[in-house]
């Protein structure tokens, strides 16, 4: 007889692969892993807001390997993410300062705004990440040519209320937003995310994931 697989896959989307032990970080007080933000950050640029091409999502491996590599290597992860189209580029933060290790205590989001010059950042725990965006900021304005006249801004957004929701305020904080832009064509002077929309976006992710499981 053969034996289950112990981890099976739950969900193949594109390029996002989804385990069991991914999806049970959803059902209870868990910090999400890189696989459900990735998988989220596709859904949203292939599915939600597959008709708005300014738009770009990287995944948070990209993100890590920009971090972490220097500046003369950027163009390796962003030149095949950026077309003359693109105007807002959205990435999911994380503090973990290993390149070959996944990990890392926090996550937040980090907004290029082309039109507006500006990186936003949105840290769900004021001042976590502070540090990381900053240089994260820098490097990206001297790969963008906008060293000397680019802005970093960390405008007031929702607070978490318990040390593990950080990436379900980065997943809803990024679709808000993205939805802001394709309307505004800016990120200043974006709202608030709801309390609600937090509160319920585990459930909407699992019923997500199901929905997409049978399609």
């Amino acid at each position: 007889m053969s034996r289950l697989p112990s981890n099976p896959v739950v969900l193949s989307y594109h390029e996002s692969l989804l385990r069991l032990s991914d999806i049970d970080l959803l059902n209870g007080p868990c910090w999400l892993n890189d696989s459900i933000i990735s998988f989220y950050f596709e859904y949203l640029e292939i599915g939600r807001f597959r008709r708005h091409p300014a738009l770009v999502f990287v995944h948070p491996q990209v993100t890590q390997c920009i971090k972490l590599s220097p500046t003369t290597e950027l163009s390796v992860f962003l030149e095949p993410l950026l077309s003359n189209r693109c105007k807002f580029i959205f990435f999911a933060l994380n503090d973990n300062e290993e390149t070959e290790v996944s990990g890392g205590s926090h996550w937040s989001l980090l907004v290029f705004s082309g039109p507006e010059k500006t990186i936003f950042h949105f840290d769900s725990s004021r001042g976590t990440n502070h540090e990381q965006a900053m240089e994260f900021g820098a490097k990206l304005f001297n790969y963008l040519g906008l060293s000397s006249f680019g802005s970093f801004r960390e405008p007031l957004c929702l607070q978490q209320t318990n040390g593990y929701d950080c990436g379900i305020h980065v997943l809803c904080n990024v679709e808000h937003i993205a939805a802001y832009a394709c309307t505004h064509n800016k990120i200043e002077g974006c709202s608030l995310v709801n309390e609600d929309l937090v509160q319920s976006k585990r459930t909407n992710l699992l019923n997500l994931i199901s929905d997409l499981s049978k399609a």
